[in-house]
């Protein structure tokens, strides 16, 4: 099993939310590597950026944002012993794995790659015309092994003025499956319109913002933006109110 300790941030970009302390990570204090044909922002320490204060949050270790230029991609390697969700922003991204799938993921969709006890994988941008991003998010899973694993689901209108349910333990609601305690939760808002999450006693969050603006209680929060919620021994609600179009991610975190 993996250690779920949350893990410290500074005390920069602080707030609180009926006694839940919120704690913002803002984009231009992640991690950044450009290669050339992939550029990348990490919300987490990630290959050669290393940071002790942000090594994960709770089931969380990496949030990226990757950008990959037409005609370039991942090329086939190993990964073992964890829950890979890939999120599509723009384009089309081509994946193909050692368990025979072969797919495009395109805006809305939501791919999970369980990589068990070894799996090797490709994701490639086809488009010479367009970029692809998408947010590679890893989840550490609750026990290691097992094996490997493959879904892709359509979300795209799904999401729209709500919240809707991506990925869950026991895949409730038509979400994707995960090998962990965690509900990850997608929306796409228009101006002014808000939802609302119940974070129950005992659970943490941690919203990813993937475009526009928002406010968290009294954060703002802008594209690439994270802030993560820590648990209270109540319930609390969790308002997320749009400053203009905006899209983002919600997890909901043992």
């Amino acid at each position: 099993m993996y250690s779920q300790e949350p893990v410290l941030f500074g005390q920069a970009h602080m707030a609180t939310l009926e006694s839940m302390t919120i704690r913002a990570r803002k984009s231009a204090d992640r991690g950044h590597a450009d290669h050339g044909w992939l550029d990348s922002h990490h919300t987490f320490s990630f290959a050669n950026y290393v940071d002790p204060e942000h090594m994960g949050f709770r089931s969380i270790r990496v949030i990226n944002d990757d950008r990959v230029v037409g005609g370039a991609g991942f090329p086939t390697h190993p990964h073992r012993s964890m829950e890979i969700l890939s999120y599509v922003v723009d384009g089309a991204l081509e994946h193909s794995d050692s368990m025979g799938t072969g797919s495009v993921i395109r805006p809305g969709e939501v791919q999970r790659m369980s990589a068990g006890s070894g799996v090797t994988h490709s994701e490639y941008n086809h488009d010479a015309e367009q970029t692809v991003r998408f947010l590679q998010i890893w989840i550490l899973p609750e026990e290691q092994g097992g094996e490997p694993g493959y879904e892709q689901k359509d979300f795209a209108d799904e999401r729209v003025g709500k919240l809707r349910l991506v990925a869950s333990r026991d895949g409730r609601e038509g979400s994707v499956t995960v090998r962990q305690d965690v509900a990850m939760y997608a929306s796409v808002l228009g101006a002014g319109e808000s939802v609302t999450h119940t974070l129950e006693a005992g659970r943490h969050a941690w919203l990813q913002v993937v475009r526009g603006e928002l406010r968290l209680a009294d954060q703002a929060l802008a594209e690439g933006d994270g802030a993560a919620v820590d648990a209270s021994t109540e319930s609390r609600k969790l308002t997320v109110e749009a400053a203009g179009a905006c899209e983002f991610i919600l997890f909901d975190l043992a």
